[in-house]
């Protein structure tokens, strides 16, 4: 790939489209660039949901860096949604303080701030939460430590639309610019999705996809009836089966695009996990033009899947993406939105040592986690 290509891409208008100029949200509100913190799993809060030091830096130190959009990691938005020790809160007004401290810091540093959501489902342990997981549906897996679920009341299910919409209203009090719904990786809103695991026989599931669609829906309508337009409103998907996101088909993840877009949402996140694999259900074809065709160009759509160079952010803004999440490649390189603009800068790769972790603001308990992840973590540092 040439120099120019590396800098630019192509719209559908014709116009040409740098990863380091503003990227524009169909509500009027804009991010300094197109490089976007993906939210990241790092079990650096407190116990009971709050804001730690170790957290603020961490985030505070990306936004340094000249991330345009950092997100945060999962924030559940009830005590029985929560999926991990040492996860961020937002389900009660008593973590304002912590909250709105992280939303000052991150626009202090020019960062867009965005809060993403969260409800497990069963993928909420009971040690965490005291109670039985509940999903969708009952069903049983032969994972080590897997709960079987009860299946969800009409109870259950308002009041998890309720949560989610409340929780975004307490991000936008707190002075978040906008929140990310987790619809991704299995998770409750996921789990709905799922055709494997939702079998209802109720308008909330069973085979039509427009049921099994209903609840992130209806999360989705609520919290967008709630905060002023100006706060933005996003969705994370993923398109088809990957990890523990099951049961899921590309077609209609597709067709929930352009629901969702109906129903009000500013932003696309799409976890594809490796940004250069094709499709599963068609493996000649990628999945980002699919659903940049099937939206509206003023709503963008966010990429994360294994960037680490701006030519391999090039190759996603190319296939139609506008903006790029940054997992694991943030972890090491927090400053890579500022360094990218030098041709000659070259990104740090893994391994990293637990020092050098501790000096790109990962906390011992995160640097311990990262060591899950093969080849991530030197041994010897």
């Amino acid at each position: 790939m040439g120099a120019g290509s590396a800098r630019s891409a192509v719209a559908s208008d014709g116009a040409m489209t740098d990863l380091l100029t503003p990227l524009a949200f169909r509500n009027g509100v804009s991010a300094r660039n197109r490089v976007w913190l993906a939210p990241l799993t790092n079990l650096q809060s407190h116990d009971d949901g709050t804001l730690s030091h170790h957290e603020l830096e961490w985030l505070r130190m990306r936004a340094r860096g000249g991330f345009g959009v950092v997100e945060t990691c999962a924030s559940h938005v009830a005590l029985d949604g929560q999926g991990w020790e040492g996860e961020l809160g937002i389900f009660t007004d008593a973590l304002l303080p912590g909250l709105s401290k992280l939303a000052t810091e991150l626009r202090a540093h020019g960062a867009l701030s965005i809060v993403q959501l969260f409800h497990g489902g069963v993928r909420s342990p009971s040690k965490l939460t005291g109670k039985q997981p509940w999903s969708a549906s009952t069903w049983s897996e032969e994972t080590p430590g897997f709960e079987v679920p009860r299946p969800a009341t009409e109870a259950d299910i308002a009041g998890a639309i309720e949560a989610f919409k409340t929780s975004a209203l307490r991000a936008h009090r707190a002075g978040f610019d906008g929140i990310e719904l987790h619809g991704a990786h299995g998770y409750l809103l996921s789990q709905f999705l799922s055709a494997t695991m939702n079998h209802r026989e109720d308008s909330w599931g069973g085979a039509p996809f427009e049921n099994r669609a209903r609840l992130i829906r209806a999360v989705t309508r609520a919290v967008r009836s709630a905060v002023p337009a100006s706060f933005v409103v996003g969705v994370r998907l993923s398109p088809e089966d990957f990890g523990n996101a099951r049961g899921l088909d590309l077609d209609e993840s597709v067709q929930l695009a352009r629901w969702l877009v109906d129903d009000g949402i500013d932003f696309l996140h799409l976890s594809l996990w490796d940004g250069t694999r094709n499709t599963q259900k068609r493996p000649s074809e990628h999945p980002l033009p699919l659903f940049r065709a099937a939206i509206s160009r003023d709503v963008p759509i966010v990429v994360a899947g294994k960037v680490w160079t701006r030519d391999d952010a090039q190759v996603l803004l190319d296939k139609g993406a506008d903006a790029i999440a940054l997992g694991r490649s943030a972890i090491v390189n927090p400053d890579w939105p500022a360094r990218v603009a030098d041709p000659t800068w070259t990104p740090k790769l893994p391994p990293v040592t637990p020092r050098e972790l501790a000096e790109r603001g990962a906390s011992p308990v995160f640097a311990k986690y990262l060591e899950r992840w093969k080849g991530f973590v030197a041994t010897d540092g």
